[in-house]
Parts: structure tokens; C-alpha cells; sequence
């Protein structure tokens, strides 16, 4: 018996009411005393012997029940499929019948139950599915059913050989008392397993935001593909009870990519049917930030759980991982005391102080052609200072002298080609 199996009986007494309609009582639906868990099961040999193939022969075997007490015990059939390989099972991926050889008449059906396979029968009365009824087996006698086993036409191509096992949803099969039998499926596989991981690439200030970037990998091992499309579902959770207000992006087609989610969960882009071990590595580039709504004041840790699925039939989750990295909220820049933010700052006032530095460049600018000067230094305004105080007298007596100087020269001149 597989680990898996052996867990799912174990804990069999706690999830029984899952397995029966809404309808069903809670008495019909309560596990036997721990002094009932004493019947035992015998799988015969199936026949043919021989490999099963999708979609062909199926095999029949003898489902002996024996009670060694003393006083009835009930017996509620459960037939639990464990396969190698990573697909979840369809409903009839497995063919499954059972007739009933001493014991009452009999029916049969299939059910799901946290995403396994399993065979189910009980009593062909009405009502005998809806009230949970199933077989009294008597005082130190027992009951037999031939078991009908095949594989349907899409059983996986990535999941290979199956164990079944025979125990009971009421718990009263024995410790170590529920046969099993281990079926070949054709042709034989190398079954594989899907591996999936973060990888987180940085953490950090990113422009204005605080940013943690991460890859999500996917790596299908093994023969065969996955015969439907693959769903991601990512949830983001941190400690404590303030509203994070998560942003969630995702690199698609060359470009990020807003991710709508609820409640912090996320569908992730599917990876399209008929993935396998020549895909190689799958990476879906994320980055995740907080939000200005956020309530975290400070850096905290954060967890990303990815968990995959089927999108299509069993959706039940088969596969997960989770990271842990740090996220700080966006930091705001205080602006100085006094200045309201986002305000820009006063231009300083202009200043009412005549500035003599351009008084002068014009005034030696305009020497070489007097009669400009009027017109030019109207037209820069740096003499349209008026009225009468302390620089008009320099002005005045700086062109004078200009004036003066000019004379001068030229008179010098003159005299100079006079004595020549």
C-alpha cells in the first residue's frame, strides 16, 4: 500500500461526510466503534492477467469482506485508485463495475473526494446512495463481489501503473486488513512528476515603488504530457490583519501586465495542454508591489503560494509552492517645513535697485557710434531710470568727460599733420 493511500485511510473517520449528499444523517454518516474495525478484505487474482490498456480489455476479481467477531459489523465500501504519474484522474478514466456474488443486489458509481479516484458500491435499494447504507456483514461470515477494472481511452498519457485498494469509509476495516492490487498499464512509462518553484530575483526601490520580483517555474519531468491546460492559482498573505492592497503584475508578451485577483488570489495565465519534458523550464516573470491604500506601515514579510491544477474536469489542486520575501510600502517624500507639499517655490521678487554693471557696458558699447545711443539704450532699458537722484550727476559727468576726451584727440590729431 502507497503512503498516499495509507494517509487518505488514516484519516478516513474525519472526512466521511464529504463523500455523501447533503441529504445524507449525520448518524449514517459516523464511522463505526474503534472495537468494529474488524473486517478484512481480499482482492483474488484478476483475470485476465495481464497489462491494462487505454481504452481496451478490462479484468474482473473476486472482493471477498470476512468478519471473524461474533455479532454483524457494517461495511461501507471504498476502493481508493493511487497511480504513478502527476494527472489527476478523470471519473472515467477508470472503468469501474461491480456485481454483487453473496451478497445483495448491488450498484455502483465513482466519486472524487479531495480530487482522487474512487470506486464506490452499496446496496441497489432505493435510496441505498443517498442514505450512505451499506452491507451488514454477519457474525463470523462474509460477503463476495466480482470487481469489473479497465482503463478509459483517455486515461493520462503521464501517469502510468495504479494500485487499488479495498477499505472501508466507515472505518471498519482492521488495522493493516485492506487488500490491495497493483495494475500494469501498456505501454510501460517512465511516470514523472511535475515540479514547480519561486525564484526570487530582487527586492527593493524600484523608481518610486517598492518592488519584489520573482520567477514561477514549471518543469514537467517523466514520459508523456499533461492532456489539458494547466491552471494557476497564486495567493499573497502576510501576517496580521491590515488590508495590504497587493499589486500584482506579470511579464506577458514583452510587457508587465496587471493581474485582477480577489481576496489576494490570482489566476495566472494557463499553461496550454500537452506540456511535457521537451518544454524544459516554463518561467512566468512576477513583480509585486503595495498599493497607496496599503495598511502596512513597515516592511514586512509577505507569502506567495502558487497552487497548480487541471482547468478543466478534476480541478482539484495537485501540485503547490510557496516563497517568502520582504515588501516595504511606498515611502512619501516630506517636503520641507513651511512649504506646502507639491507646492512649487516663490520666485524671488525683482529687485527696484538700478544695476550700474549694464549702464556701463552699454554706455562703452555706444562710443564708437553716438548717434545710437539714445535708441539703443531704450530699446534694452537699461537707462530708463528717470527722475533726479544721486547717479544722475555721474552720468552726466561721465559723458561729458567721454565727450571731452574725444575733442581732444581729435584736435591732437589736426595739430599733428598741421606741424607735418
Amino acid at each position: 500500500m502507497s503512503v498516499r493511500t495509507a494517509a487518505a485511510i488514516a484519516v478516513v473517520a474525519g472526512v466521511v461526510t464529504t463523500l455523501l449528499p447533503l441529504s445524507a444523517t449525520a448518524a449514517s454518516a459516523a464511522p463505526v466503534a474503534d472495537d468494529q474495525a474488524v473486517l478484512r478484505t481480499e482482492m483474488g487474482a484478476p483475470v485476465p492477467s495481464g497489462s491494462l490498456t487505454r481504452g481496451g480489455a478490462t479484468e474482473t476479481f473476486d472482493l471477498t469482506v470476512k468478519n471473524p467477531t461474533g455479532k454483524p459489523v457494517q461495511y461501507k465500501p471504498w476502493m481508493l485508485v493511487d497511480q504513478t504519474g502527476p494527472s489527476r484522474l478523470q471519473k472515467d478514466d477508470v472503468v469501474f463495475k461491480v456485481d454483487a456474488v453473496d451478497a445483495p443486489a448491488t450498484k455502483s458509481s465513482v466519486g472524487q473526494q479531495d480530487g482522487g479516484w474512487q470506486g464506490l458500491f452499496y446496496p441497489a435499494t432505493a435510496g441505498g446512495q443517498e442514505s450512505g447504507a451499506g452491507f451488514d456483514v454477519p457474525a463470523n461470515g462474509k460477503m463476495t463481489w466480482k470487481v469489473t477494472i479497465g482503463l478509459g481511452a483517455h486515461y493520462p498519457t503521464n501517469d502510468g501503473d495504479f494500485t487499488l485498494t479495498a477499505t472501508s469509509w466507515n472505518n471498519s476495516v482492521a488495522p493493516g486488513g485492506a487488500d490491495s492490487h497493483l495494475f500494469k498499464v501498456a505501454p510501460q512509462i517512465k511516470a514523472g512528476e511535475l515540479k514547480t518553484w519561486f525564484k526570487q530575483v530582487s527586492s527593493g526601490k524600484d523608481g518610486q515603488e517598492q518592488r519584489a520580483y520573482l520567477d514561477l517555474n514549471y518543469q514537467a519531468t517523466g514520459e508523456g504530457t499533461f492532456d489539458t491546460a494547466l491552471a494557476t492559482t497564486l495567493s499573497l498573505t502576510h501576517p496580521g490583519e491590515q488590508k495590504a492592497d497587493f499589486r500584482l503584475q506579470a511579464l506577458i508578451d514583452g510587457r508587465w501586465q496587471d493581474l485582477e485577483g480577489a481576496y489576494d488570489r490570482y489566476e495566472l495565465p494557463r499553461i496550454p495542454k500537452g506540456f511535457g519534458t521537451s518544454d524544459g523550464v516554463r518561467t512566468l516573470p512576477l513583480r509585486v508591489s503595495l498599493g497607496k491604500n496599503t495598511g502596512l506601515t513597515k516592511k514586512t514579510v509577505i507569502t506567495m503560494e502558487a497552487e497548480v491544477s487541471h482547468a478543466e474536469g478534476n480541478t482539484y489542486p495537485f501540485k503547490n509552492s510557496s516563497v517568502h520575501f520582504p515588501l516595504a510600502p511606498i515611502v512619501e517624500t516630506v517636503p520641507p517645513s513651511g512649504t506646502p507639499s507639491g507646492s512649487p517655490s516663490p520666485a524671488p521678487a525683482p529687485s527696484t535697485a538700478p544695476s550700474t554693471t549694464p549702464v556701463v557696458q552699454q554706455a562703452v558699447a555706444t562710443t564708437t557710434g553716438n548717434a545710437n545711443l539714445t535708441t539703443t539704450a531704450a530699446s534694452t532699458g537699461s537707462l530708463a531710470h528717470t527722475g533726479a537722484d544721486s547717479g544722475t550727476g555721474l552720468y552726466a559727468g561721465l559723458a561729458a568727460a567721454l565727450v571731452a576726451l574725444g575733442a581732444a584727440a581729435a584736435w591732437l590729431g589736426r595739430r599733428r599733420r598741421t606741424a607735418a
